[in-house]
């Protein structure tokens, strides 16, 4: 039997009803969700730069524009069904457009242009407002975050190191750690957003186009920083997403182990932190438990957050360098998830930090019964009593043992061990007395000695809270620039698009 040309007897139509269902309504309803002002504002834009340029009659563009006006107004995108009739929401509206103005006329929008431009720029519009959101979010937890710092610059804490007492700190101190990690984040998310700020439109499928276009006078419309300047990289490099999605990854890494101390220093056990009863909850059985489940729901959501959006960076894996469906509508509408888990995080974490206080009580105990003051006692040593370090860690050392051992404190019961250790190491008296023993393992002594940059110690405390707000200012000062140069460019578009209907 001869070999038939599958090309000359296929009589299948478009679309096949499972690719239809599986691929295509999915897309559809994505699109519809999530992109219809991005559609908008780049048919509006597009359309602007082709009169200005002078690739289309004024005449020609007032008809496309009162049609595209028309479906605004006629049409409701929550609406809508897919039916198959058409691809995509693209091609939607251009049947739209077809309708109202015939074929000839609603053709010649697409002069220059192409879904591949076509779809980066929206993706890249869908995901500044979302990252803005996001920053603004981070910006509020920020400055929770250093107000608590300052209000708590001198409240004592145990500092952990490998899950035990190490030594004493302040509140506002290990606060402040987390807060330069925090600001590095934001900074990281301005480094991506600045990525995503590169409007890809007049790349066409991959080559620009022949026709006189005017890629930068697009951008600005669309309230972009610039055009991004290789058309191949418009439509091929996606580290607009990789980089918007590692950095929302590594945020939310870093806050999920602030997170984890904060339930840890929550336990019966350790007690460090006390959580308000607006934040707790009950057991249904048990009387006496108080729940501070705010901060497991923070863990989970922070992972969640995470997991999303290293999902997202997987699928970018062993892709090919060029347009491909991998990074596009279902990736871009599944990474919106990250969004949406990460919003929720920050504005709990936030009201967490606000509202929750240091029990003295429990910390004072803890660090009594813990000796973490000791290694002041040891560097003392060294000052008071030319000792070598470790000879005066030795002491130290023997010390700590004798008190533990007895099950006793530091300040009130370390002094005789102390003695012993010292005479039996250095063969000779201390100049240090029982007065001078407790100041120096005082939880407050050790404090305000840790005074170089960076320290607990009040001044270094000060100074660095300055520059944490300059830091909140900045970031601040940064947002409200970029706000207003996107309204005044989605002004002007409304002014330019509306000139060409006649209004």
């Amino acid at each position: 039997m001869a070999d038939i040309d599958p090309r000359l007897s296929d009589t299948s139509k478009f679309p096949d009803p499972v690719y239809k269902e599986t691929v295509l309504k999915p897309l559809f309803d994505g699109a519809k969700s999530h992109h219809v002002d991005g559609f908008r504002r780049i048919d509006r834009a597009h359309l602007v730069m082709l009169v200005e340029t002078g690739i289309l009659d004024r005449e020609i563009a007032a008809k496309i524009a009162g049609a595209l006006e028309a479906i605004d107004r006629e049409v409701d995108p929550s609406t809508l069904v897919y039916t198959g009739e058409v691809e995509d929401f693209f091609f939607l509206i251009e049947k739209e457009l077809k309708a109202r103005i015939g074929v000839d006329i609603a053709g010649r929008l697409h002069t220059a242009r192409s879904r591949n431009d076509i779809d980066h720029t929206l993706f890249k519009l869908g995901l500044k407002e979302k990252i803005d959101v996001l920053q603004g979010k981070a910006r509020k937890l920020l400055a929770a975050m250093i107000d608590k710092a300052e209000s708590e610059k001198a409240t004592l804490i145990v500092a952990y190191t490998h899950g035990q007492p190490a030594q004493p700190t302040t509140f506002g101190h290990y606060l402040s750690a987390a807060i330069e990690i925090l600001i590095r984040d934001i900074e990281r998310f301005a480094d991506a957003r600045r990525i995503v700020d590169l409007s890809s439109m007049g790349a066409a499928a991959i080559t620009t186009s022949g026709f006189p276009i005017d890629r930068e006078r697009v951008a600005h419309l669309l309230g972009f920083s610039a055009a991004q300047r290789n058309s191949y990289s418009c439509i091929a490099a996606v580290d607009y997403t990789t980089s918007t999605y590692s950095a929302i990854e590594l945020m939310f890494l870093h806050l999920g182990r602030l997170i984890q101390d904060f339930q840890f220093w929550t336990s019966f056990e350790v007690g460090q932190i006390y959580v308000p009863n607006a934040l707790v909850q009950i057991s249904s059985i048990m009387p006496q438990k108080r729940n501070p489940v705010p901060i497991e729901h923070l863990r989970h959501l922070a992972s969640q957050t995470f997991g999303r959006a290293r999902t997202v960076i997987d699928v970018m894996h062993n892709t090919p360098f060029t347009d491909m469906n991998d990074s596009e509508g279902e990736t871009q509408g599944m990474g919106y998830e990250a969004f949406a888990s990460a919003y929720r995080v920050l504005d709990l974490l936030a009201a967490l930090i606000s509202q929750i206080s240091i029990d003295p009580e429990r910390v004072d105990q803890n660090i009594r019964r813990s000796c973490i003051t000791i290694t002041e006692l040891a560097d003392s040593l060294v000052r008071i009593e030319g000792l070598s370090f470790r000879e005066a860690h030795e002491i130290a050392a023997a010390t700590a043992k004798s008190v533990v051992a007895a099950k006793g404190d530091l300040p009130g019961d370390g002094f005789e061990p102390f003695l012993k250790a010292f005479e039996h190491s250095a063969g000779r008296k201390p100049s240090v007395d029982l007065q001078k023993f407790r100041e120096i393992v005082s939880p407050e002594h050790f404090v305000a000695v840790r005074a170089r940059f960076g320290g607990p110690a009040p001044e270094p405390m000060a100074a660095a809270i300055t520059a944490y707000r300059e830091k909140l200012a900045t970031f601040e000062a940064a947002a409200n620039a970029a706000a207003e140069y996107e309204a005044a460019a989605a002004a002007e578009l409304t002014e330019k698009f509306t000139a060409l209907t006649g209004a």
